[in-house]
């Protein structure tokens, strides 16, 4: 029989995990170019995860009306997967245990939503949360991308965040209420981290190669991963394809130009209150444009 903690199924019996590191991502908030998405992936794939629990009734916290469950043919037979929250496990020699968590934003009751999350953490002696993701932002694809977010880890060499150039996020604005989760798991005790990839923002891919490929080399610094874990050709490829489609389009082209001119005029050291180059009323309407028929699709 399995066992049920405050609205979560999980295996029985569960696993033995010692102090293990939540990674999350959050769908569809902070995971631009699925790079949430493909870094868990990616990880649980190296690591050989295995199923760890999920909600026992999903339909308490989302609507299925805008998370549509989908329909597909299996062996022959037609089978409804319910959208649910999804959490996995994997135990690797040399490296922690890991829980990794695929959270998707609730539409209701997203208080108890938050509990169930923190009461697994608390049932499984979780020690650090990271959250991992993407958006978007008037940035070049031509220059590395730039990640921003908090390392709050006593073990993690401060030269991890300034060789990747992790920067403190300044952003203001809405948010979504899952980021309760890692504020009240600092006051659990917890090391809390987040990686937001920063990807340019005319460019719109479903899968960010490089982007993800930002995050896992992060990642993959601070545990000693794999080092195949990463994306690299692939990225680079999708990236070196971008540009050709680029150099074919004079808008485009302007675009990434005014784009590298202001990335390349910021000073490494400079303080966080100095404003960046005005864009040109040209490239804001550009970006507009993208923003108005990005919503509409």
């Amino acid at each position: 029989m399995d066992v049920e903690i405050k609205g979560i199924t999980t295996t029985d019996p569960l696993p033995n995990l010692n102090k293990p590191h939540a990674i999350a991502m959050m769908r569809p908030w902070v995971d631009v170019g699925s790079v949430g998405t493909l870094v868990l992936n990616r990880m649980e794939r190296s690591l050989h995860a295995k199923d760890l629990a999920k909600l026992t009734r999903p339909g308490q916290f989302f609507d299925f009306t805008r998370y549509r469950p989908m329909l597909r043919y299996v062996e022959g037979e037609r089978r409804v997967t319910i959208p649910n929250t999804f959490v996995n496990y994997s135990q690797a020699e040399g490296l922690p245990d890991f829980v990794f968590l695929h959270l998707l934003e609730p539409h209701s009751f997203a208080e108890e939503y938050i509990d169930s999350i923190l009461e697994l953490f608390s049932v499984l002696k979780v020690s650090r949360y990271i959250l991992v993701g993407g958006m978007y932002d008037v940035v070049p694809h031509t220059r590395p991308l730039e990640i921003s977010g908090s390392l709050r880890m006593e073990d993690v060499d401060k030269s991890i965040a300034e060789r990747f150039k992790v920067k403190r996020s300044t952003y203001e604005g809405p948010t979504s209420i899952l980021y309760m989760i890692a504020r009240k798991a600092q006051e659990m005790g917890l090391e809390t981290g987040n990686l937001t990839v920063h990807l340019p923002q005319y460019v719109q891919l479903e899968e960010d190669l490089s982007g993800t490929d930002a995050v896992l080399g992060v990642l993959k610094d601070i545990y000693e991963l794999p080092e195949d874990i990463q994306y690299k050709e692939k990225a680079e490829k999708q990236y070196r394809d971008l540009g050709a489609t680029v150099a074919r389009n004079p808008d485009l082209k302007a675009l990434v130009q005014r784009l590298e001119s202001i990335y390349d005029s910021k000073v490494p050291d400079r303080k966080e209150t100095k404003e960046d180059p005005p864009l040109s009323k040209e490239v804001e309407q550009f970006l507009l444009d993208i923003n108005d028929s990005f919503d509409k699709q």
